[in-house]
């Protein structure tokens, strides 16, 4: 018999689609809406310890092949997503906190919160490429990434994953790193760094003048950084960057991801775009005669 279903470190997967943090991620309606729709899982906004305004007008450059976006973090803060998080579990999937901070402290307490609000897992953004103090000014670190990771484990009993950047020449040290302190996925990538400038104005057209570019665009470097964190460590890896298709996803599977997430292709595709992945992947394995998506996961590395 054909199942879609993933094991995601220790997670039980309906299919191996989760919604990106970013995307339809700050309302718990929002959420649930996308659980109807057939996502896997869901990940959340990523959620900090207090309110956050992120930044102004314009904050999204649309592109024929993606998005870039600077919104600079914006949030209700924990305190206020435990109502969301009531309203998003309704939908009987896995629920992701995705998790932004500046020091080891703050990331242990905003986690235990999260557990404590019925998260499956813990998404720590240590990937950020916008916003200043934050996320990928400490991810590119192996060692300050170490640190974080030891201090959220021993605050929570749920898997602690690692979203990191691209935007590194040590992305497989980091990565080396997360693993080393007892973190329990990868997931790779964030946005790529990148901006666009208004010919008319003469001037970047995001406030922040840089953003991160998200999209069928990044989807190569997704695909390349996955294949080599396959080699590098033995944790799960989820794959992120530009999938829009059934077959984007197996690309990634093939490379070395257990499971993927999908942001991007929601702006541009819809909701749809969950279920018809999902139809898609069925048919792949029926006609291929796989009973497990598991049989294809890393088989890109095959000599």
């Amino acid at each position: 018999m054909t199942t879609l279903e993933v094991d995601l470190a220790g997670i039980r997967l309906r299919n191996p689609t989760l919604l990106a943090s970013g995307v339809m991620g700050e309302t718990g309606d929002s959420l649930l809406r996308v659980a109807e729709a057939g996502a896997g899982g869901l990940v959340t906004k990523s959620i900090g310890l207090e309110p956050r305004k992120g930044y102004p007008n314009p904050t999204l450059v649309e592109l024929p092949d993606g998005y870039i976006n600077a919104m600079g973090l914006p949030g209700p803060g924990i305190e206020a997503f435990a109502e969301e998080m009531e309203v998003a579990k309704k939908g009987n999937v896995p629920i992701i906190g995705s998790l932004f901070a500046a020091v080891p402290e703050d990331f242990t307490t905003l986690a235990g919160k999260m557990e404590d609000y019925g998260a499956a897992a813990i998404e720590l953004n240590l990937s950020c490429p916008h916003a200043k103090g934050y996320g990928m000014e400490v991810g590119i670190d192996p060692e300050a990434v170490g640190t974080i990771i030891t201090s959220v484990k021993g605050a929570v009993t749920i898997p602690v994953m690692a979203k990191l950047t691209p935007n590194t020449h040590r992305l497989l040290d980091v990565a080396r790193a997360v693993e080393a302190a007892g973190g329990d996925a990868i997931v790779a990538i964030n946005t790529v760094k990148a901006m666009a400038i208004s010919v008319e104005a003469r001037r970047p057209i995001l406030y922040n003048r840089t953003g991160g570019l998200s999209g069928p665009a990044v989807k190569g470097v997704g695909l390349r950084c996955v294949y080599e964190l396959h080699g590098a460590v033995k944790i799960p890896i989820v794959g992120v960057g530009g999938i829009e298709s059934s077959r984007d996803v197996l690309e990634y599977m093939m490379a070395g991801a257990s499971a993927v997430q999908i942001g991007s292709a929601v702006g541009r595709r819809g909701l749809k775009v969950f279920s018809e992945i999902c139809h898609g992947l069925t048919e792949y394995m029926i006609a291929n005669k796989h009973r497990s998506l598991k049989e294809i996961v890393g088989v890109a590395h095959a000599r």
